[in-house]
């Protein structure tokens, strides 16, 4: 259901007539790009840019880029960019589609059948387009263009999502290409995939940004509609294989921030040693809200109070003992 809600098309593929090969690498795939961001402090060391992947195969209660969640192409409304003028009201099919009120628009985004013209119908851009299919040859390319700073500072490229493995030979081909010019790559992943056929993409990765997000199964599921026993097991070998670790944890009140459950996913990424770099608890936060509305969707966990500071303290301190690098953001 959310995924028909979303309009989601097709995964990307090859423009008609396109070649998939180019001189430089050879295969040039095509992914879905969300976003590319420039100049990022926050995923991983130095000045670094970030691609934001489309598609993840956990479904957590509390993301923030639900444009990034579901498979494909997705249009965004943002109502206080809308002038009410019903020029997409009038040109969406079958009639009745959308409605205008003062308030703004309402999509019918089960039926409406040409939502993905609506960007090119609006004249404000009210309507938004999310996500781009881009060869790994372009990615790279753009990313080039920034690689005095990432030598600069320390930095270089993160990959993101979603989950960026879902694209993962879209991701190894622009990786490789970086690899070539010395840029410094990051993953960052939620680690629910098939170590074995991520090997070639893992081996391209100087660090890996890797989240954690409950220890107990059953917690785990019920926040993100999916086990962890891959997803430690795949912590565990990128340690035992000498692979850099940022680890993620993100404390949500009432859902995942059971103190046991806490202590447990400590305990345990303190097991995998050197491999760890640095431990970042991240706060939840309510940053994302707005794009479930401009998607049309509900947000899940719309009372959950944003922790302070103060709340978070206790894990800081806790992760310390067991000799753990900790920081704090959100």
């Amino acid at each position: 259901m959310a995924d028909e809600r979303l309009h989601a098309d097709k995964q990307p593929h090859a423009p008609s007539g396109a070649p998939l090969l180019d001189a430089a690498c050879g295969h040039d795939p095509v992914g879905l790009v969300m976003n590319i961001q420039s100049y990022s402090t926050k995923d991983g060391p130095g000045i670094r840019s970030t691609v934001f992947m489309v598609g993840c195969n956990l479904r957590c209660l509390w993301c923030s880029n639900p444009e990034s969640m579901y498979p494909g192409k997705k249009v965004m409304y943002h109502a206080n960019l809308c002038h009410r003028c019903g020029a997409c009201a009038q040109h969406a099919r079958p009639a009745g589609s959308i409605t205008v009120a003062e308030d703004g628009c309402t999509i019918d985004r089960g039926n409406i059948e040409n939502l993905f013209e609506l960007p090119d119908v609006c004249n404000y851009d009210a309507y938004e387009l999310k996500g781009r299919e881009m060869r790994a040859s372009e990615v790279a390319s753009k990313l080039l263009r920034d690689k005095a700073f990432y030598e600069t500072s320390g930095g270089g490229v993160t990959f993101s999502g979603g989950e960026c493995l879902m694209q993962a030979d879209f991701v190894r081909a622009v990786a490789e290409r970086l690899h070539a010019e010395g840029v410094q790559i990051a993953l960052d992943t939620a680690g629910l995939w098939d170590y074995d056929r991520m090997h070639p993409v893992l081996d391209l990765a100087d660090l890996v940004l890797y989240d954690i997000k409950a220890w107990d199964p059953e917690i785990h599921r019920r926040c993100t509609g999916q086990d962890n026993a891959r997803i430690l097991e795949n912590a565990r070998r990128l340690a035992a294989n000498g692979h850099e670790l940022i680890v993620r944890l993100v404390v949500v009140p009432g859902y995942n921030d059971e103190r046991g459950d806490v202590e447990r996913r400590l305990d345990f990424i303190s097991s995998l040693g050197s491999a760890v770099r640095q431990v970042d608890v991240l706060k939840y936060h309510k940053l994302g809200l707005g794009k479930y509305r401009d998607l049309g969707l509900e947000y899940p966990i719309p009372d959950v109070p944003e922790p302070t500071d103060q709340d978070m303290q206790w894990i800081l301190d806790y992760g310390r003992k067991l000799g753990l690098t900790m920081t704090v953001s959100g």
